[in-house]
């Protein structure tokens, strides 16, 4: 039998969400948080925003204002759809391309958060770590993630990827 899959495929441009409800109840919470950052300086913020020019701080700055407002205006679109669809047990391509965007910001967030690099998951983490309830939320989403990225993948046309 194929792992539990909370996210998939329905038809084409169809997707069936059976989140559990304590699930879906956390998914509802942690829009909220970062929705009230996003127009913040907040340093979890920074792979969201990651500098343009990381050698040259003025560029940056210049491009940061050209471009910021647009990427938050785009992040809290996203965040709008997935907390009207959030009960819903069925969304469609435009409604999952939201969940995955928002799915995504969380873990970008999460993971900064938790100075999440690539050798973080070389060693097993204590059971006693202080960090281990928020790492565990941080596999979750990225389990999500890739549910989205494959139910969306399937409905692309052969020879796409």
């Amino acid at each position: 039998m194929d792992e539990e899959r909370f996210i998939r495929r329905r038809g084409a441009g169809s997707y069936a969400i059976d989140i559990p409800a304590s699930q879906r109840e956390l998914l509802r919470k942690l829009p909220l948080e970062l929705r009230s950052l996003l127009d913040s300086d907040h340093p979890s913020l920074l792979r969201l925003f990651p500098p343009a020019y990381p050698d040259d701080p003025e560029r940056s700055a210049e491009y940061d204002s050209m471009v910021r407002a647009q990427l938050v205006s785009s992040r809290k679109h996203a965040l709008d759809i997935l907390e009207k669809t959030i009960d819903a047990e069925q969304v469609d391509a435009e409604e999952l391309a939201a969940w995955l965007s928002v799915l995504n910001d969380l873990r970008l967030f999460l993971g900064t958060s938790l100075d999440v690099t690539e050798e973080t998951f070389d060693e097993p983490m204590p059971g006693d770590d202080p960090a281990g309830q928020a790492m565990a939320l941080y596999l979750y989403l990225g389990w999500l993630e890739e549910q989205a990225v494959e139910a969306l993948a399937a409905d692309l046309p052969e020879g796409s990827d």
